[in-house]
């Protein structure tokens, strides 16, 4: 599960600040290489999960660059709908 999906119980209640942010580009780094490196095996049905979360990810973080006043940092006391923890840690090969 990505960082960005949270039980429904707890939509609306996360704060996103720098730190979340970083987690979430942290875990984008991860998944470009997952998908990256299964890409080069020749498994490219295998990454599909993966581009999945990245593109979530990534709409995720533009709307919270959206949402952001011009000029302030992104997401400074901003509270916004779907934060967690990232659970990302890395490819594992499946055979």
């Amino acid at each position: 599960m990505s960082i960005v999906f949270v039980p429904k119980k707890l939509r609306g209640k996360a704060k996103v600040n720098q730190e979340t942010i970083q987690r979430l580009l942290d875990e984008n780094d991860q998944l470009v290489r997952c998908i990256t490196e299964y890409m080069q095996k020749g498994r490219a049905v295998e990454c599909v999960q993966y581009q999945q979360i990245l593109h979530r990810n990534l709409v995720y973080l533009a709307t919270i660059a959206d949402a952001s006043p011009d000029g302030m940092t992104p997401a400074t006391n901003a509270t916004f709908s779907d934060a967690s923890t990232p659970s990302v840690n890395g490819c594992t090969e499946t055979q």
